[in-house]
């Protein structure tokens, strides 16, 4: 089923977005409220400590029992997954000493991706994104990543992401993730999330190419709809993807004690898939705006070969309709009125004048 959302849902969007913010209005730099959706019923809280030995996981009702089971080595990643419940992301900022803005912007999720920098840790926004490609709608989920010496902090507003395989991946002795300290379970964490661009970048050429189709065979109002919610639909994401690449370039160009050398060559990596993601995204726009032109043009040929068909048959008719004419005026001296085969000598020489009309238009190619 195609999505029947009208133009006026972006500036809907926009409104509630405006009114969530508006709440802030007149508060001090810094003060804690949740701006944005509230995707969870409840707060979820996990923790995973690992170093070469072993992997551990946590899972909790309350953050105190969670950061009471953080050890003093090896690697945490506590993850909480909804953003609604302020008094946990307090304690999270009270216990590793997190700047309150830093907070604030967990908690507006209307942030863009972005990476700053602080003497003991690293704040970074990304955005998660899913697309259905058949009601050319994309669900975008922010991000919120904090880096420390030895901990990685990750804040989603809701349940379902694309980090399983990492968790699959801390379960394997071998592989680098334990190896390696918490800047580079950071990096994992960032090309999942990038890898899963290329999912939605595939959807959504799939969506092009289907709209393109249905257009071609049938341009209704419809296919309008459709076409408007693809270009909102990726402008959206544009917007969400855009910023990705300075965030990745300063994290390459950012010199911090919490990003060893070894990371550098999965960062270059890293940063060339976020040129080709938004390569793609810049292309998707400019064939989404063709499939617009298209739209339009095919609606205009098909508007065309209607007014032709109608002046053809106009055409035929108007020497018709003055033979017509002439034998219906009232004279009373018309001598053809008082012959034996004068009506069927009209209708034989209407018809052989509509016949040679129609071979002319055969000819021509207009029929």
């Amino acid at each position: 089923m195609m999505s029947k959302k009208t133009n006026s849902h972006l500036p809907s969007m926009v409104k509630k977005l405006l009114k969530r913010s508006s709440r802030k209005a007149g508060l001090s730099p810094g003060s804690l409220i949740h701006i944005g959706e509230q995707k969870v019923p409840e707060v979820k809280l996990s923790l995973i400590n690992y170093d070469l030995q072993q992997v551990v996981r946590h899972e909790s009702e309350t953050i105190e029992e969670l950061i009471s089971q953080i050890p003093s080595e090896g690697i945490s990643w506590l993850n909480i997954t909804g953003l609604h419940d302020i008094d946990i992301i307090q304690k999270i900022g009270e216990h590793y000493n997190i700047n309150v803005l830093n907070l604030e912007d967990i908690l507006n999720t209307g942030q863009r991706p972005k990476c700053e920098l602080y003497d003991d840790y690293l704040y970074i926004v990304l955005k998660m994104i899913t697309y259905n490609d058949e009601s050319y709608e994309a669900e975008i989920e922010q991000v919120s990543i904090l880096l420390g010496d030895n901990y990685v902090i990750t804040f989603q507003e809701r349940e379902g992401d694309v980090f399983e395989p990492i968790r699959k991946r801390l379960q394997n002795t071998k592989g680098r993730l334990r190896k390696y300290g918490a800047d580079y379970l950071v990096y994992a964490l960032m090309d999942v999330i990038i890898d899963n661009y290329y999912i939605v970048m595939e959807k959504i050429g799939w969506a092009i190419e289907d709209l393109d189709e249905k257009i071609l065979v049938n341009p209704d109002q419809d296919r309008l709809t459709s076409i408007q919610n693809l270009k909102r639909e990726i402008l959206l994401i544009r917007k969400s993807i855009w910023p990705l690449r300075e965030t990745v370039n300063q994290l390459q160009s950012e010199g911090t004690d919490l990003i060893s050398e070894s990371i550098a060559p999965y960062l270059r990596d890293l940063y060339d898939h976020t040129i080709q993601v938004v390569e793609t995204i810049e292309i998707f726009r400019e064939m989404a705006s063709n499939i617009m032109d298209l739209y339009l043009s095919n609606l205009s040929n098909r508007m065309n070969e209607v007014m032709k068909v109608l002046t053809i048959i106009a055409t035929i008719f108007i020497p018709l309709t003055f033979i017509a004419g002439i034998y219906g005026m009232n004279f009373e001296r018309m001598p053809e009125l008082h012959w034996n085969w004068g009506y069927p000598l009209v209708w034989t020489i209407m018809l052989v004048v509509a016949g040679i009309l129609i071979l002319f238009f055969r000819k021509k190619k207009w029929l």
